[in-house]
């Protein structure tokens, strides 16, 4: 499971490193093209995860928060490898 930032019509589709909230909780940061009607922002959203963890598509849903910038995402499978590759993406950007 996935907490992430969502910015729409971001200028580019990017995993921006990871966020902390004034909550406290922390969230992934990402940001994508599409704009956020019908869909297409949390459509993007979700191929672009699959593609960073280079998971299938069928294998990243969105949980909760379709009309919110805070989104959970599932990603089904190893989520210990995913975490890694994710640290590694997030150091590198």
């Amino acid at each position: 499971m996935l907490a992430v930032r969502l910015t729409p019509r971001g200028g580019r589709d990017a995993i921006d490193g990871i966020e902390q909230l004034s909550d406290g909780r922390r969230v992934l940061k990402v940001r994508v093209r599409a704009a956020a009607s019908e869909g297409e922002a949390n459509a993007a959203l979700t191929k672009l995860v699959a593609r960073t963890l280079g998971v299938p598509s069928r294998d990243v849903s969105l949980v909760a928060g379709a009309s919110a910038r805070l989104k959970r995402i599932r990603v089904a499978g190893a989520a210990a490898t995913y975490a890694v590759m994710l640290e590694k993406i997030c150091a590198i950007g």
